[in-house]
């Protein structure tokens, strides 16, 4: 079984979001499990490209429309990523100091004509060709409809959408830049007057997933305007969770840390780690610490940071760190809370990987009041570094965190995302740290939680196996 993931992002190459994560992890776990497992993505102008040597497998020339490009196929020289890795280079298009950007529509397009095109020159084709999000939406549809790719008509096709607010929309006066199709399943492509690449992919995919099997439920709901293309095409499509890389992602190897532990050393572990980040930040280490680690945007809640702080600030006795950016007024508003919450709130905007493994171990609460969340990751990461996460139940959030008043619950959710409902989570919060037995039992009982990528791995592999 040979499947190929065709994605626009995967750690450590490239990554802007949890996108990254689950592609860097997930061919790593389904090649443990005796299958081939690979990854395709654009070759981009960034820090891990810079340091690294790649070998030319293939290179040819492409046509996007009446513009023809040279492009090429690299690999690694020296692989340790657990999965064979491959990159379209398009000088022209993808070698760029960014992976998204407001001319994606050419860039991602040709990047798939290029992953097709070599395809085409594969003496033993891929089993499956797995895609994911918009970037790669067109795939599917190129693969049965387009003529230059008849050979490949066959090959089942997996699509998993990783977060339905973002459909990759462009205008019918592009559709020539798309290999020649019958014009007569145009239809195919369009939703809502727009050629639409996500809801192409669900329309074209032999099986569609999402991220969590709550999300899967939501979209049918509340999909930005594919809700009743996800319930019509349901047949088809199916949750499967993510996991987590828990190689990466161990606090008792993290070189990140200050200072490792494991689940019998997580009070002291996460004392040292937390002592650290309190005076980096100007915080009260005899304080609960809570955090944000994420994008500052209305999908994260992120909009009602400043009101909620300011009234948790006020009101109890805690320290706030945030990790972040996004919106500029949310980071103006954030950056300004300092100087009047000094020693108590601190935010760092922008983006720091190892600032925010520390964080995963240090802060005693982890927020996330997202208003959508197809999976989450981080709850998953704060877990298995004993941090107790306070979620919005919605998602994956929903599927990964039981509030404590439930049998054998481990978090603290909320209903709704509002300035209230996140703060009365946080007094709640406060509560559970107050009572250190029942917080010190419960920051090593998280710790065993198993939300590595092995089950869900299988549970594609099964996927696949079904399409046979």
């Amino acid at each position: 079984m040979n499947i190929v993931h065709v994605s626009a992002e995967c750690y450590p190459i490239a990554k802007v979001g949890g996108l990254a994560d689950v592609v860097g992890s997930l061919p790593k776990y389904q090649n443990s499990a005796d299958v081939l497992s690979q990854v395709i993505m654009p070759f981009y102008d960034n820090k891990f490209t810079k340091e690294n040597d790649f070998e030319i497998v293939f290179e040819s020339k492409l046509k996007l429309g009446k513009e023809e490009f040279d492009y090429r196929i690299l690999t690694l020289k020296k692989n340790n990523l657990g999965f064979n890795l491959f990159l379209v280079d398009i000088p022209e298009l993808l070698f760029k100091n960014y992976v998204y950007s407001n001319d994606d529509t050419e860039r991602f397009l040709a990047f798939q004509i290029a992953t097709l095109d070599w395809f085409l020159s594969w003496d033993n084709k891929p089993t499956f060709v797995h895609c994911h999000d918009h970037h790669t939406g067109l795939t599917p549809f190129m693969m049965l409809q387009s003529k230059k790719y008849e050979a490949l008509n066959k090959i089942p096709t997996v699509f998993t959408i990783h977060n339905a607010q973002y459909q990759g929309w462009f205008s019918h006066d592009k559709v020539s830049l798309i290999p020649e199709f019958d014009f007569d399943n145009v239809g195919l492509l369009d939703w809502g007057g727009s050629i639409n690449p996500l809801a192409a992919a669900i329309k074209c995919a032999s099986r569609v997933t999402t991220v969590s099997p709550s999300y899967m439920e939501e979209l049918k709901g509340n999909a930005n305007g594919l809700e009743w293309l996800l319930s019509h095409e349901s047949a088809k499509c199916v949750g499967i969770l993510n996991g987590i890389d828990i190689e990466v992602w161990n606090p008792e190897t993290d070189n990140y840390l200050v200072k490792n532990y494991n689940q019998n050393t997580v009070q002291s572990g996460c004392k040292e780690n937390k002592k650290w980040l309190c005076e980096k930040f100007n915080l009260d280490n005899e304080k609960p610490l809570f955090a944000f680690i994420g994008r500052l945007v209305g999908e994260k809640g992120s909009d009602l940071f400043p009101e909620v702080f300011k009234k948790s600030l006020e009101t109890k006795n805690i320290s706030i760190l945030l990790l972040g950016s996004g919106n500029k007024d949310v980071e103006e508003q954030l950056d300004e809370l300092k100087s009047e919450f000094i020693g108590t709130y601190n935010a760092f905007i922008g983006y720091d990987e190892s600032l925010s493994h520390i964080i995963y171990s240090g802060a005693d609460f982890l927020l996330m009041p997202s208003r959508v969340e197809p999976c989450g990751l981080n709850q998953m990461y704060a877990l298995r570094y004993g941090t107790i996460p306070i979620v919005r139940s919605i998602g994956g959030l929903k599927d990964t965190v039981i509030d404590i008043s439930e049998e054998n619950g481990f978090g603290i959710c909320h209903k709704e995302v509002t300035v209230s409902d996140i703060a009365i989570a946080i007094e709640r919060g406060v509560e559970l740290y107050n009572n250190q037995p029942e917080y010190k039992k419960l920051r090593k009982q998280i710790m065993s939680i198993d939300h590595s990528w092995n089950a869900s791995a299988n549970e594609y592999i099964n996927l696949y196996k079904s399409l046979n």
